[in-house]
C-alpha cells in the first residue's frame, strides 16, 4: 500500500464526538479520528521534560498507548511498532519532530475536501463500503495503510512538506526526504482515496508482482479517474517517459512471489534507481483495460473487486487490456523456463521410504548459483504434523548453488518439506525458484 498517507472513511451517520479532540463530521459520508495527535504530543512533552528513562516509557503508555485509537492499536500492528521505536524516533530526530508539529495539528482542516473526494468515488463507484479515517502517529515505516475498514495515516510521513527538517534522517530513510520535498501534505485528500479503495479491495496482500502492482495501480487509477486530480507519485511522470523500457523488465518478473526493487524498496534499479515502478505498471493495465470498455462503472467494478490471488481471473484481466504483447498465458512460460530449480538433494534420495533416521544433514542443490541473503521454506501436503523441521542452517557453497542444514530425524515417520520460491537468483532483475517437494520416510 501507498507508503504516503493512510485515511479510512465510515459511511455511518454518527454526530457525538468520539473523543475531546476527535473530529466528527455530522454527515454521512465520513468521520475522522484525531485523537491520537494531541495524546503524541503531549506525551512528547512529557518524555522531553526528564531524562529518566522508566519515565520516559510511562509517559508515552499513560499519554499515548493506553488512550490510543483503534486505529493507533491497527499501525502498530501492520508495522509492529513497539514503545521503544517511538521513544527511540523522538529521541533520534528532535529537529525533525519540532518541525512538524504544526502540520500535524491541521489533519481535522482536511475533513471537507476528503468528504468531497470520497462522493465522487461513490459515484463511479456505487458499491463503496463503509471505512474509517485514522489520522494516528507512527514511526516512519508508512504515510498509509489499511487493515480491514480502516485507513491508518502516518501523519509524521503524510502531513510533512517541503519545509520539514529531515537532515538527521538514516540512509533507510532517504526515499522520505524526497517525498517530503513533493509537498505531500498538500495531498492528503488524495491518498486517502487511494487508501479508500484499498479498504474495497479482496485483500492487499498479492501472490506475485504483478498481482500486487495490480493491487496498487488499481487504488492509484480509480483514486485519479474518480476525483480528478493528477497522481502524486513521483514514478508516474517517469513511468510515462520510460514505459516501454519499464514494459520489457516487469514482463520478465512478473511472476516472481517477492516484489524487488518494483514495490516498497529503495534497491538499486535500472531505472535511475526510481521507486515503485510496479505502481505504474499496474496503473497503466488499469488504464488501457478502462480505456476499452464501454461501460466505465462496471470496469471500475471489475478492477476493485478482481481477486488478485486467482491466477485465472488475474490473466483474464491484464490480457484484456492488452497491456503487455504476449498473453499471460506465454509470459508464464518464459519465466518457467528460466527459473532455477533443485537438481537433487543430497544424503538420501527423495520419495525413499527408507531413509535411515541417523542422517544428520540436508543439502539441497540448483540449477544455478542463488542469492544466499534470500530462502524460504514451507508446508508441505500433508501439514505441519509432517514437517521436516531444520535444526540449524549450516551454509551455502562457495558457487552457491547448494545449501546445508542440520536435521533431526524420527524411525517410522513420513516427512515433508517444501524448498519455496522465496529463494532466487542473484542480481537485479533475479527470478524466484520453482518450488519443490522434499518427500520421504524413514524406516
Amino acid at each position: 500500500m501507498k507508503v504516503i498517507i493512510p485515511i479510512c472513511l465510515l459511511f455511518c451517520f454518527q454526530t457525538k464526538l468520539i473523543a475531546q479532540s476527535a473530529l466528527v463530521i455530522p454527515k454521512k459520508t465520513i468521520q475522522i479520528v484525531t485523537t491520537d495527535i494531541n495524546n503524541f504530543w503531549q506525551a512528547y512533552d512529557k518524555i522531553l521534560s526528564t531524562k529518566d528513562s522508566a519515565e520516559q516509557y510511562r509517559y508515552l503508555n499513560s499519554y499515548f498507548l493506553e488512550k490510543g485509537s483503534p486505529g493507533l492499536k491497527a499501525i502498530m500492528s501492520v508495522r509492529n511498532y513497539t514503545a521503544t521505536s517511538y521513544i527511540d524516533a523522538i529521541h533520534n530526530y528532535p529537529k525533525f519532530w519540532e518541525s512538524i508539529r504544526f502540520n500535524t495539528l491541521k489533519a481535522e482542516t482536511f475533513a471537507k475536501e476528503i468528504e468531497q473526494d470520497v462522493l465522487k468515488i461513490k459515484q463511479v463507484f456505487p458499491k463503496l463500503k463503509p471505512a474509517t479515517i485514522y489520522f494516528t502517529m507512527g514511526a516512519f515505516l508508512t504515510g498509509g495503510t489499511t487493515m480491514d475498514s480502516m485507513i491508518l495515516i502516518g501523519s509524521e510521513i503524510a502531513l510533512a512538506d517541503e519545509k520539514i527538517v529531515s537532515s538527521e534522517l538514516p540512509q533507510s530513510l532517504e526515499h522520505l526526504k524526497t517525498y517530503f520535498k513533493s509537498n505531500p501534505i498538500q495531498q492528503v485528500a488524495f491518498s486517502n482515496t487511494h487508501e479508500l479503495i484499498h479498504t474495497q479491495q479482496k485483500t492487499t496482500v498479492c501472490d506475485n508482482l504483478i498481482g500486487q502492482s495490480l493491487m496498487e495501480g488499481v487504488a492509484e487509477f480509480v483514486a485519479v479517474t474518480g476525483t480528478g486530480k493528477s497522481s502524486n507519485l513521483p514514478a508516474m511522470e517517469y513511468g510515462k517517459k520510460n514505459q516501454q523500457a519499464i514494459r520489457d523488465a516487469f514482463s520478465k518478473q512478473l511472476f516472481n512471489s517477492f516484489t524487488g526493487y518494483w514495490l516498497y524498496s529503495n534497491a538499486d534499479n535500472p531505472f535511475e534507481n526510481q521507486r515503485d515502478l510496479g505502481y505504474v505498471v499496474g496503473y497503466q493495465i488499469c488504464q488501457a483495460y478502462y480505456q476499452k470498455e464501454k461501460n466505465k462503472k462496471a470496469a471500475i467494478e471489475k478492477m476493485i473487486l478482481l481477486d488478485y490471488n486467482q491466477p485465472g481471473d488475474l490473466a483474464a484481466f491484464v490480457d484484456q487490456s492488452g497491456y503487455f504483447s504476449k498473453t499471460m498465458k506465454t509470459l508464464q512460460q518464459e519465466f518457467d523456463q528460466q527459473r532455477p530449480y533443485v537438481t537433487k538433494i543430497e544424503q538420501f534420495a527423495n520419495g525413499d521410504s527408507m531413509v535411515n533416521s541417523e542422517i544428520k544433514e540436508l543439502t539441497i542443490h540448483f540449477s544455478t548459483p542463488l542469492d544466499d541473503r534470500y530462502r524460504n521454506f514451507e508446508l508441505g501436503p500433508l501439514g505441519e504434523s509432517n514437517l521436516l523441521r531444520l535444526a540449524a542452517f549450516k551454509g551455502m557453497s562457495t558457487d552457491k548453488k547448494s545449501v546445508s542444514f542440520e536435521i533431526q530425524l524420527k524411525p517410522k515417520q513420513h516427512y515433508q518439506l517444501v524448498v519455496g520460491s522465496g529463494f532466487r537468483t542473484q542480481g537485479k532483475e533475479s527470478k524466484s525458484l520453482k518450488p519443490y517437494l522434499i518427500d520421504f520416510t524413514t524406516r
